[in-house]
């Protein structure tokens, strides 16, 4: 089968490669769309503390049932979606329920081969069967939408809060959305790229050219100096995690979504003296993937707006290179 591998730091390559073979409990995916994350380029700078060569990533990705091996329900030629999460079931986040921040948690496209190929291998008890209300395309983002809705619900956003994003990436921006849906009565969302600002606008997000405006000053002017109740931090940069202090009111609360590539400096005693909160959150739970998944079957959101690109696999370099040029891309598909 056809597959693109990542051979080290920023090599890739398109190659013919074994069908993956499956035993018990496991089915083999017909890819429909699988999408470029945050996290594949952080592999693709050869920046990922786990992620190793020769390796398939992706792990944002639909596909159709090709073969299975199961007494479950689903059966050959169902259309799924895909939770990459893979956890040990032994440890005590897992036997707490914390399934998906497992001290052995692996993820199929870091871990294990993921979605970049024809074919994949995953664990039946990580498929989801889509009903026809939502498209292949609209599958393949149901993970980062469950990334979106597990840190809104992990952070205190409350009714009429205003809440800032800084970083309108594809996660920033369905952070965006889910906090606007979760009864935030202003979002503000900051970045670089005027192309992913436009996405923003038409979001219905208010956007801030960060080339051209301090998000700091717009924020306390917006808010007649008191500053955001919630920021959200997913540009993982210096400069943002600056920001994040100052943009914040006082006793408000700092969600950290972005993986560092680089660790930041923090100024503890600004946030000490302000009683300032600060929240992390990691990957999503069953139940944010579920949810998700539910958002898509009943309309309730639009993704359609985040694709930016649809390629063929055969252009799996080209798609990468579009990503590290970033302006005028968004979300990133390929199909097998």
């Amino acid at each position: 089968m056809k597959a693109g591998i990542y051979q080290g730091t920023r090599q890739l390559e398109v190659a013919e490669v074994a069908v993956p073979s499956i035993a018990m409990d496991e089915a083999l995916i017909k890819m429909s769309y699988a999408g470029i994350c945050g996290t594949d380029m952080m592999i693709y700078s050869g920046l990922h503390p786990r992620a190793s060569a020769p390796l398939i990533m992706g792990h944002e990705f639909s596909g159709v049932i090709e073969k299975i091996n199961t007494t479950e329900t689903l059966t050959v030629g169902d259309r799924v979606a895909v939770n990459p999460l893979t956890s040990c079931g032994k440890c005590v986040p897992c036997k707490t329920g914390l399934h998906h921040i497992c001290d052995n948690l692996r993820y199929l496209g870091i871990d294990l081969d993921g979605g970049f190929a024809r074919y994949v291998k995953v664990p039946v008890g990580n498929l989801y069967k889509l009903p026809d209300s939502i498209s292949d395309m609209n599958a393949s983002l149901i993970e980062p939408l469950a990334v979106a809705i597990h840190t809104v619900r992990r952070s205190k956003l409350k009714v009429a809060d205003t809440a800032v994003i800084l970083g309108a990436g594809p996660i920033g921006l369905l952070i965006g959305l889910i906090a606007k849906r979760a009864g935030a009565a202003k979002v503000m969302i900051s970045d670089v790229s005027r192309f992913r600002l436009k996405i923003a606008e038409a979001y219905e997000l208010e956007p801030v050219d960060a080339t051209k405006e301090d998000i700091v000053k717009v924020v306390k002017e917006s808010t007649n100096g008191v500053g955001a109740d919630v920021v959200f931090e997913v540009a993982g940069n210096q400069m943002t995690a600056n920001q994040m202090i100052e943009a914040i009111r006082t006793q408000g609360e700092i969600v950290v979504v972005s993986v560092y590539k680089k660790s930041p400096e923090i100024n503890l005693a600004k946030m000490h003296f302000r009683e300032l909160s600060l929240t992390t959150t990691r990957c999503f739970t069953s139940e944010d993937f579920q949810k998700a998944l539910s958002m898509l079957s009943q309309g309730e959101i639009d993704l359609s707006g985040l694709v930016s690109h649809k390629l063929p696999l055969d252009q799996f370099e080209e798609g990468f290179k579009l990503m590290v040029a970033s302006t005028d891309s968004m979300k990133i598909l390929f199909y097998s």
